[in-house]
């Protein structure tokens, strides 16, 4: 009966943690939503000299709430799934620990000569926004986009990689040594610079020749910057296009023989992309528990 009662307790505590399709899952992905916000307000709050010293003692009691509650949250996950490595040392399970634990490091490191180490382990705390990734389910949409476009794109930065080389070449011996361009290295670091628009200043042509390149340079670095954009956006429109296409699928799938994905997490493995049909999981085999 006891096992039973754990086993009972287990199942709803992952059915709360994991599957957002029910009023205790998203009621907990809000509030952990919120948390997250909040925590990151607050080491953004903190890095402020004059604010932390007018509010130190709320920041830090603050921060401690919200470092013990995450604390928690990381103990109901790893309690939750059958393979509670196979969480730890997922991207999302480092990731909470990494947004966790400085917090209690700084109990530990003392003394005045500690402080600089202190200020460099409160910078970890900003991962806690990565974990904002598994809560935007429109970044799916995105990152199908960069995954279809990353050859076009590929092959877009090796053609640039080769225009800065030749033109910083060029750059090279058209200015010399006189002007700034030592040698052909920091002749390509001026080139990369120009056709990103960023133009530190440290470098510049001096003769008409080159300041007529220069020009070149700059111009085809606008023209550059688009077609990257330009891709990504194709892309993404595309897979919006795959999606709502899908969409009647996933509506009409109790009165046709199309299947839908749902957002049901395996308990073992962590897999979420299961067919509403599923009663088990396609990775692990284990069993699905339906609502």
């Amino acid at each position: 009966m006891g096992k039973f009662t754990r086993n009972r307790w287990r199942l709803r505590l992952q059915e709360i943690i994991y599957e957002a399709d029910t009023p205790a899952g998203k009621l907990f992905d809000v509030v952990l939503l919120i948390a997250i916000l909040a925590s990151i307000v607050l080491v953004m709050l903190e890095s402020v000299k004059s604010i932390d010293a007018r509010f130190h003692a709320f920041l830090n009691i603050s921060e401690w709430v919200i470092t013990i509650l995450f604390s928690i949250e990381y103990i109901a996950r790893i309690l939750t799934v059958k393979k509670p490595f196979n969480y730890i040392f997922s991207f999302y399970g480092i990731v909470d620990f990494l947004a966790t634990i400085p917090k209690y490091i700084s109990l530990l490191v003392g003394g005045v000569h500690a402080l600089a180490a202190l200020r460099a382990l409160r910078l970890l705390r900003v991962f806690r926004i990565l974990k904002l990734a598994r809560y935007l389910g429109a970044s799916n949409t995105l990152i199908n986009a960069i995954k279809a476009s990353r050859a076009k794109i590929s092959v877009f930065l090796f053609t640039v990689l080769i225009v800065a080389i030749i033109l910083g070449t060029i750059m090279y011996l058209i200015e010399g040594e006189a002007n700034g361009f030592t040698n052909i290295p920091k002749s390509v670091y001026w080139c990369i610079v120009t056709l990103t628009t960023v133009g530190f200043g440290d470098i510049a042509p001096q003769t008409p020749l080159g300041q007529f390149i220069a020009s070149l340079v700059m111009i085809l670095g606008y023209g550059i910057i688009a077609v990257p954009t330009g891709i990504v956006s194709a892309e993404y429109t595309s897979q919006s296009r795959l999606n709502k296409e899908k969409a009647p699928e996933s509506s009409g799938k109790k009165n046709s023989s199309s299947i839908a994905l749902n957002s049901q997490c395996c308990s073992n493995c962590l897999n979420e992309s299961h067919r509403d049909d599923a009663e088990y999981c396609f990775k692990c085999g284990c069993k699905l528990h339906h609502d």
